[in-house]
């Protein structure tokens, strides 16, 4: 599979995503559910902190990525819904650091949204990956 990568401007590359991603000759393409602040039971959890939630919330990712045989580096686009767009922005680095680190500049969206599926939650992500 190929990808490229396409900044038409370069301030995006300071936050860590792209504005395009292209691929070609991709075999396998995983479309994720949102991923929340949950273990394994179903049980929520570090309710009214934005930043635990996100770092549960993309440990989940990654769990789903991993049993599925793909990596945070085959993201190709990442949603993030949140209740609280400046919270999650205050906390971009978080996001920023776990996704750069892993080699994933995806693009997305951002979207602040009245509430999700269970009060408590501050966040839901939701991630495709080719490969």
């Amino acid at each position: 599979m190929e990808r490229r990568i396409i900044n038409p401007w370069n301030w995006q590359a300071e936050q860590g995503w792209s504005w395009a991603i292209e691929t070609s000759g991709a075999q396998r393409v995983l479309y994720c559910a949102g991923q929340v602040s949950m273990d394994g039971d179903g049980k929520l959890l570090h309710v009214g902190d934005m930043r635990a939630q996100i770092n549960q919330a993309l440990d989940n990712l990654e769990i789903v990525l991993t049993k599925a045989g793909y990596h945070l580096s085959d993201v190709v686009r990442i949603d993030y819904y949140t209740t609280d767009a400046d919270h999650l922005m205050a906390n971009w680095d978080a996001i920023k650091n776990r996704l750069v680190t892993a080699g994933c500049h995806a693009g997305g969206v951002l979207l602040g949204v009245s509430r999700l599926a269970f009060p408590e939650l501050l966040i839901e992500i939701e991630a495709t990956a080719v490969q």
